[in-house]
């Protein structure tokens, strides 16, 4: 598969771009033809709102009052111990279909709370955030055959490296700001080598369509585009996903309540598009980092530590919830404010990658996560056969 952004022509919404991408065959699929999606949540995914330990008895002193506000959904009860928040309805389906298992507490190696330090460290695979390449690229890499693919604008730390992985997005969007398109045009002209062909664009180019979502797709489009790309034929079997907006200083019910539920439609399009290929489908959301435990005085969250995370698709052994629960009591947090890492990011995906993508544990730790080799594997992430 050879995508290149340019080969698609302008069209208004996300929605609509769906329509026109590449009419490949449906994948006629194997035990073997395994498919794998990263998801990566930017900012910063409060994970003690979005998987709620319910059954903590710390917990409802600590956050009682926010989570059962009257504006906030009522919790969606996985057993006695912990809920999904309200806003996510379809991913409790699937965890009743035990096609998703929530996981708690986990990480990536790096600790501290940078942004962009944290997310370089889930990205490059690597115990620090100075790495240069992806290790889903090496993921590609590992596994004969396979093909790559980040659905983003421009390549994504998680994709660099020597295997041949390829980009798409939607074109940007119909119309141009006024405003912007001055300031560019100041710029462009003292530029010799770009300023005829910047001169040569109509700033009010009307395209198909229109509405909110020009300049770019929103999460439940970007995913309904890769179940489409990936149930192809020749379609790749690695994929990446981007979401932004996750990180919630302030006002974080309404702004959890409006992305929670983008991500709850975004996995419900990858579910409806993907299923020719869902039974041999794992897809991993993660996000950087979680927040601090306590709400702040401006009904949000700071930079944390421990966070939340999923796995989801038909080959998931889901129906529970993965990983070991630290608790919330303020002996048990980490640094006194936030939920305690017990779970290494890399362990989760080495026990995807191996399981999964049939790849060796110490190709795990030499290859796609170097330096990882006392990170063990998590086990029974997915089914067998």
């Amino acid at each position: 598969m050879n995508l290149n952004r340019r080969g698609f022509l302008a069209f208004g919404s996300a929605a609509a771009a769906l329509t026109l991408l590449p009419k490949f065959a449906l994948a006629a699929s194997s035990a073997s033809d395994t498919r794998f999606v990263l998801v990566l949540l930017r900012g910063g995914l409060d994970g003690l709102h979005a998987v709620q330990p319910i059954g903590d008895p710390a917990f409802a002193a600590l956050r009682g009052d926010f989570v059962h506000a009257g504006s906030q959904p009522a919790a969606l009860p996985l057993g006695s111990d912990f809920a999904l928040h309200g806003k996510l309805p379809f991913l409790a389906e699937l965890y009743g279909r035990k096609d998703l298992a929530p996981v708690v507490a986990v990480a990536p190696p790096y600790r501290q709370r940078s942004h962009f330090e944290a997310q370089d460290c889930v990205e490059n695979g690597m115990p620090g955030s100075s790495g240069t390449t992806g290790w889903l690229n090496r993921c590609v890499a590992a596994v004969p055959g396979s093909d790559g693919l980040a659905l983003a604008a421009v390549m994504p730390l998680a994709m660099r490296g020597s295997a041949e992985v390829s980009t798409w997005s939607p074109p940007l969007g119909n119309r141009i700001d006024p405003i912007l398109w001055q300031q560019l045009q100041v710029l462009y002209a003292a530029d010799p080598a770009l300023a005829a062909t910047f001169a040569g664009i109509d700033p009010g180019m009307e395209g198909s369509g229109g509405g909110a979502n020009r300049g770019g797709m929103r999460l439940p489009q970007a995913m309904a585009a890769a179940a489409k790309f990936m149930s192809a034929a020749n379609g790749p079997r690695i994929a990446f996903v981007e979401d932004t907006g996750w990180d919630t200083h302030n006002g974080e019910q309404a702004v959890l309540d409006r992305k929670l539920a983008e991500l709850n439609a975004g996995v419900q399009a990858f579910h409806d598009g993907a299923q020719s290929i869902w039974k041999h489908t794992v897809v991993a959301i993660v996000t950087e980092f979680g927040r601090t435990a306590a709400i702040n005085g401006t009904g949000g969250t700071d930079h944390g530590t421990g966070g939340a995370g999923f796995l989801f698709g038909g080959a998931v052994n889901g129906g529970r919830v993965v990983g070991q629960w630290p608790g919330v009591a303020k002996s048990q947090l980490n640094e006194g404010r936030d939920l305690l890492a017990t779970t290494d990011m890399r362990g989760l995906f080495k026990g995807v990658l191996r399981d999964h993508l049939g790849i060796e544990a110490d190709v795990l730790a030499r290859s796609v996560f170097p330096d990882s080799g006392a990170v063990t594997p998590m086990a029974s992430l997915v089914q067998r056969g």
